[in-house]
């Protein structure tokens, strides 16, 4: 991609576009009865994923931006459990009936921050009140610095098939102006005892653009993570938001990398992965060919939800736990970020929907489109349109950013189908927000399209 394409487009805040619309389109108009009433026979349909959050960790990582908080103490972690396995009755009740589960996954935070017996209690809970499919994938989080011997062996005995590591980074200059201190043998140990247990698939989550990163530095950290061939790798650019994470106050922003130098980060992890037999997949995934992330990206049949590429074609999303978001057929549905708020609702009987967003037929369209150029890196946007049941030229009326966008040449038009140049795939997510009814409206900072 040219210098100037970099500095045109690379410095935009644009969504990643995990939902349509985004997260900041919630609003408190969406609450507990809309929740309610979208979870009514919702174990009637198709299999549904369930998606838990684990808002805990020992230590605050900098660079962080998930809702999390830091606890020494064991006392919170175990109230909070106590209000998940409730909410788990609430949903399950709420639903009607016994919820067919294909996907687990908990996210966090450090879902592994629990005791190997506490693990095992909540997925006895969550098999009690859903019914999960014999070959139900369940995946976890997991921080390597703080995983046990024991914590493995019970992620094997209940059923754990993934995993996703956070690496981030291999520099220890790096890791310090992070505050995230990660040796290669923590990681090394914790691979080899998760597939010692029946972890057939492990990611590793790398990140560019952090402070005091190099070319030089991110590549070495491919090659050692490479040693360790884990089946995926999900790549993502540092989104520098001080105003709304308060710990990211903490890194020094005259360290971090411009555009152009986040750009050339990002294509140097790519190459090397790719020269090491690795599919690039979507914006910032790779995977090993034979991993069924690479087969269904082959196929067209690859997904985005809020973990990111996936393969999971569940219409139904259950999140359970403070800050976690669900996706029914009629929308979004977000629990309250605040946990103790969270708790009160649980604790009074009642579903701890903060905010929500409903889905209009508009938005489902356009959800189809970003979804695909997101996946695909291009769309059939006439035979989308039409199975919507709108003119062939609908998305394209006064659409003027999308005009831009094919002027410079990151993208072309064609027969109806709206395609991403090769060069300027990096800038996927500029095109996908040519067809966001709400970009640039909702006032959200998000991170750099480079």
């Amino acid at each position: 991609m040219s210098n100037a394409l970099v500095a045109k487009y690379g410095e935009a805040r644009l969504p990643r576009y995990t939902s349509y619309p985004t997260a900041p389109a919630f609003a408190a108009a969406v609450g507990p009865d809309d929740y309610a009433l979208a979870l009514r026979g919702a174990g009637k349909g198709e299999p549904a994923s369930l998606y838990l959050h684990v808002p805990f960790c020992r230590s605050m990582c900098w660079y962080c931006g998930c809702h999390t908080t830091i606890t020494k103490q064991d006392a919170p972690i175990l109230d909070y459990l106590d209000v998940m396995s409730r909410e788990i009755e609430l949903v399950a009740k709420a639903a009607g009936d016994s919820i067919p589960v294909k996907n687990l996954h908990f996210g966090g935070g450090t879902p592994t921050i629990m005791k190997p017996h506490e693990f095992a209690a909540l997925m006895k809970t969550l098999r009690t009140w859903f019914a999960f499919e014999q070959a139900a994938s369940v995946a976890v989080e997991i921080d390597p610095r703080t995983l046990d011997s024991e914590m493995i062996v019970a992620l094997g005995e209940n059923g754990v098939d993934r995993a996703s590591l956070g690496v981030q980074s291999f520099d220890p200059v790096v890791q310090k102006a992070i505050n995230r201190i990660q040796t290669f043998n923590e990681t090394k140990a914790a691979v080899a005892g998760l597939r010692a247990h029946g972890v057939k698939s492990t990611n590793f989550d790398l990140i560019y653009g952090l402070p005091y990163q190099t070319v030089d530095s991110c590549v070495e950290t491919v090659q050692m993570a490479i040693e360790l061939r884990p089946e995926r790798f999900a790549v993502f650019g540092y989104a520098h938001v001080p105003a709304f994470k308060k710990n990211q106050r903490l890194i020094d922003e005259a360290a971090l990398a411009g555009a152009a130098d986040r750009n050339e980060q990002a294509e140097a992890i790519a190459e090397e992965l790719v020269a090491a037999g690795y599919v690039r997949i979507g914006l910032d995934h790779f995977a090993l060919p034979e991993d069924e992330l690479a087969i269904a990206s082959v196929g067209g049949r690859l997904h985005r939800n809020f973990q990111g590429y996936t393969t999971d074609d569940c219409e139904t999303l259950i999140g359970l736990g403070a800050s976690s978001i669900g996706r029914l057929a009629s929308g979004y549905y977000q629990n309250h970020v605040a946990i103790g708020r969270y708790a009160e609702m649980v604790s009074s009987g009642v579903l701890p929907t903060a905010k929500g967003y409903l889905l209009t037929k508009e938005d489902k369209l356009r959800a189809r489109v970003i979804e695909r150029l997101m996946c695909d890196f291009e769309v059939d946007l006439a035979g989308l349109s039409h199975e919507a049941g709108y003119e062939e030229g609908f998305l394209l009326e006064r659409n003027e950013r999308l005009g831009d966008l094919i002027g410079d040449g990151v993208a072309t038009i064609a027969d109806g189908r709206v395609t991403v140049a090769k060069d300027s795939r990096f800038m996927v997510r500029a095109v996908a927000s040519a067809f966001d009814a709400y970009f640039g409206a909702l006032g959200r900072t998000h991170s750099k399209a480079a």
